[in-house]
């Protein structure tokens, strides 16, 4: 008997029996439900366009802004650091930014 629960208790630990996952409630899980539907339509045409262009940035703020992730937990769920990851979103942010203008604001500047 010890020896049975010994190795139950070791499969537990093994990633195929699900190792060390932590369970997640999606009702806990905040995500971008409060913006109005013209700015998620705009939103979503930027991170289209973004991901031709840096899809590991789209990645990035698809997890931060739809997801709710921190930095910390996108970076993890990317496979990148944190200054990778917070470089890379300060970079989005700002590519973001700039293709959200209205165009006779870029014209003018």
């Amino acid at each position: 008997m010890r020896r049975i629960l010994i190795n139950r208790a070791r499969d537990k630990g093994r990633l195929k029996r699900g190792g060390n996952r932590r369970r997640i409630y999606l009702e806990q899980i905040e995500v971008a439900t409060d913006v109005p539907d013209e700015s998620l339509l705009d939103i979503d045409d930027c991170i289209t366009r973004l991901t031709a262009e840096h899809p590991v940035c789209a990645t990035f703020v698809k997890l931060r802004f739809f997801a709710g992730l921190t930095i910390n937990e996108a970076a993890a769920a990317v496979g990148i650091s944190t200054s990778t990851a917070k470089r890379q979103w300060a970079f989005a942010r700002a590519w973001l930014y700039d293709a959200m203008r209205p165009q006779a604001e870029s014209t003018n500047a």
